[in-house]
């Protein structure tokens, strides 16, 4: 067994498929050979719990370089790595660097998009909700679980699956803090740009700023705080 996690259910292989990705286990969908979930069906949800990735042949698999996730919970997704050095990532990004791509103005009316969309947010009150969007605004995909960082692996998982990714100029969004986990998720996905309804944290800041990432903070309708990146931004 590779990880366990405390998820919502619910989009279940865009979950898995985002996580072996993020996290370096595989570079490409075209790595994969099948996916299937098995064991008990839950009653609530008529979901099984596990489930099973079968690499190609052609993929070397450590297991002790993946030490770090006996257990990821709801809440934090490094909380069970087993040391500093496990948190570096296994893919150098390789990002964008066109200057001047994401106009101020445009910026902070994303929150109240992603908002407008949070439907399970609305019915629970109590779900994350991570979104990416184009430089002009369009919402091209969204994922909300009550883990942060699982909602920005079925995010990407999404991406994945409908071949979405290299979105080499899509800013994502989360509807919380920046952690270091979910910009180094970002990143490993190349995308530049990465908004916080709330703040981020001095390693996630850090990060951005050794893969010139443009991360914003404390995202509000008529103002942000920005950490990292800023010449990707056009002030109107």
């Amino acid at each position: 067994s590779l990880a366990i996690t405390m998820r919502t259910p619910g989009n279940d292989e865009e979950l898995v498929t985002g996580f072996l990705y993020s996290e370096g286990i595989i570079s490409t969908l075209q790595d994969i050979e099948k996916t299937e979930s098995f064991g008990p069906t839950t009653e609530n949800y008529q979901l099984k719990n596990r489930f099973r990735v079968y690499l190609k042949s052609s993929q070397q698999l450590d297991i002790k370089r993946f030490q770090r996730h006996f257990f990821t919970n709801s809440s934090c997704g490094i909380c069970g790595k087993s040391s500093l050095k496990a948190l570096e990532m296994l893919r150098k990004p390789q990002l964008d660097q066109q200057k001047n791509i994401y106009p101020a103005e445009l910026l902070t009316r994303l929150a109240e998009t992603l908002r407008k969309h949070q439907q399970q947010f609305s019915l629970t009150g109590g779900l994350h909700a991570v979104a990416l969007f184009d430089p002009e605004g369009n919402l091209l995909a969204m994922a909300e679980d009550i883990g942060r960082h699982n909602a920005m692996d079925k995010l990407i998982g999404a991406l994945l699956l409908e071949e979405k990714l290299p979105c080499t100029q899509g800013i994502v969004m989360v509807s919380g803090r920046a952690s270091f986990e979910l910009v180094q998720k970002a990143l490993m996905s190349n995308l530049p740009g990465f908004i916080a309804v709330g703040a981020p944290s001095s390693l996630a800041v850090d990060l951005a700023r050794q893969n010139n990432m443009t991360l914003l903070g404390f995202m509000k309708r008529n103002s942000f705080n920005c950490y990292s990146g800023e010449w990707r931004i056009v002030n109107s």
